[in-house]
């Protein structure tokens, strides 16, 4: 019993720091060095200090320090037949690991755009390209984040968006336990999720969310693409649906919002910090300086030129009239402004016809219908007005037919009112094809109109519409380019969401 072994006596050794000789020194720093490039020296002859330091094993994968020769071969061999290595190369130490929970298309809108965008930028799911090109070949972004995404998608189109269905239920606790399982298979401990708008189907469903998978994540990332919830919690909400929501949704770590306008949706629900990050999308027209630009110019010339001529009563009646071509691009609703704006065109097109001028407008209408009784009102207007030479729909359109009208196209007309309006994508793609734009004084969009743009006009006012498309159609675009190069950049927005998503 009292007879200390020699393996015994070495063992112990190791771990006294007045008993550790020049070679164990050596061999420890030798070792330290394979696993974390960065040699640790030993503590001093006789002091207390333990070495290694006790949170050693909580921030490094090894448990023992010593392995000694031939276990750390044997390790390190094991390591290799598993392609994988032994520890994380130093540029995996500042990354951070992300529970992406929200939806790519389809169903196709502005959200699931944004987070089909994030997620490409972000080097896609971690979990598909472990299985299909190993983990060596996962890091390849440069925005220091591993996304592990949770496609939560419930609705099949948009028009079961939002729409309650028990169905829905079984998906949710499906994808809430998948984010679950993703926390402790790969060690994720934050989440990023898009909170629901005013609407109490959804609400319910983050409450559902939150409830299941909050409690796993040290950090909660919210990123508010509909507006209004705020006003919803404070004037409409129950008090129950008021406790609830701030009980599961209160206190996030981070709040993101679209604009200084939103802000109040993330104060109601007392995040730790709020990031005002803009919209951003590649460029849909990189040739607008060389090809663009100067057709924009010379078009806004020529249109202020036959402008200016439009109370001539003694024209020629054979001169073939030059068309304005107003493009409408969003869903087919009412709140969209689709009817104020067939309506503003119309006015406008009486405007001109009373002056005499040899300028009408075309209206180009694109988009799906999401209600069957508006569409069945928009073919009953078609029968009414007479000659709808001026007017047409082409219903959804694919991406590149899509910009070929952007190109074509004089001024784009947007009057939304929809109630849960962010920061319009059809907005955006606008400015970066340079176009004149006619739209509402509605949410944020006028954050980001010049001021005194007489285009900008007041919800539900067809007779607004109609002037600030006289108004407009002479003015040069380019500087709705300048905006959107300094204002939706997908560089920026990429940079100043991945800088949002890990602040301290």
């Amino acid at each position: 019993m009292g007879i200390n072994r020699p393996s015994q006596r070495k063992h112990d050794d190791l771990h006294r720091p007045d008993r550790v000789g020049p070679e164990c020194q050596r061999r420890a720093t030798t070792i330290l060095d394979i696993n974390h490039a960065r040699p640790i020296k030993p503590a001093s002859p006789g002091s207390h200090r333990r070495f290694p330091p006790r949170d050693f094993q909580a921030r490094h994968r090894y448990p023992p320090l010593f392995l000694g020769r031939s276990a750390l071969r044997r390790k390190r061999t094991r390591a290799r037949s598993r392609n994988t290595v032994p520890t994380h190369p130093p540029s995996r130490l500042d990354k951070m690991k992300l529970v992406l929970f929200a939806h790519t298309p389809p169903p196709v809108h502005g959200q699931s755009l944004m987070v089909q965008l994030m997620l490409n930028a972000f080097g896609g799911d971690c979990r598909r390209k472990t299985a299909q090109a190993g983990p060596r070949q996962l890091h390849t972004n440069t925005y220091g984040i591993e996304v592990y995404h949770v496609n939560a998608r419930l609705s099949h189109d948009l028009p079961d968006v939002g729409r309650p269905r028990f169905a829905k239920i079984p998906k949710l606790i499906f994808y809430c336990a998948q984010a679950i399982w993703i926390r402790f298979r790969y060690g994720v401990t934050a989440m990023y999720y898009v909170p629901a708008p005013p609407r109490r189907a959804a609400i319910y469903r983050d409450w559902i969310v939150m409830l299941l998978c909050r409690p796993f994540f040290k950090t909660l990332v919210f990123h508010w693409h509909a507006v209004g919830l705020g006003a919803w919690l404070t004037q409409q909400a129950t008090g129950i649906e008021r406790w609830l929501t701030h009980r599961l949704l209160g206190r996030a770590t981070t709040a993101i919002v679209l604009s200084r306008f939103n802000q109040p949706d993330a104060e109601v629900l007392r995040p730790g910090r709020i990031f005002v990050v803009t919209n951003g999308i590649p460029d849909p027209c990189p040739d607008y300086a060389s090809n663009l630009a100067a057709k924009r110019a010379n078009r806004a010339s020529h249109l202020q030129r036959l402008f200016q001529t439009r109370t001539s009563a003694t024209a020629n009646s054979t001169q073939p009239s030059e068309t304005v071509h107003v493009l409408f691009l969003a869903h087919c609703t009412r709140d969209k402004g689709f009817f104020d704006a067939i309506e503003g065109v119309r006015l406008a097109n009486a405007r001109l016809a009373a002056d005499k001028t040899r300028v009408s407008f075309r209206l180009t209408m694109v988009g799906s219908f999401l209600r069957a009784d508006e569409q069945a009102e928009f073919e009953k207007l078609i029968g009414t007005i007479g000659d709808a030479s001026w007017l047409r729909h082409l219903g959804f359109i694919s991406e590149p037919e899509k910009w070929a009208l952007y190109r074509e196209a004089d001024v784009f007309c947007f009057p939304t009112y929809f109630a849960f309006e962010g920061q319009p994508m059809n907005l955006i793609e606008a400015m970066a094809f340079g176009l004149p734009i006619v739209t509402t004084r509605w949410r944020s969009i006028p954050e980001h109109i010049p001021s005194n743009y007489p285009g900008l006009i007041d919800p539900q006012r067809p007779d607004q519409i109609a002037t600030a498309l006289l108004a407009v159609t002479t003015i040069d675009g380019t500087r709705f380019r300048q905006i959107f190069e300094n204002q939706f950049s997908v560089a920026r927005h990429l940079k100043d969401l991945a800088n949002a998503i890990k602040a301290d």
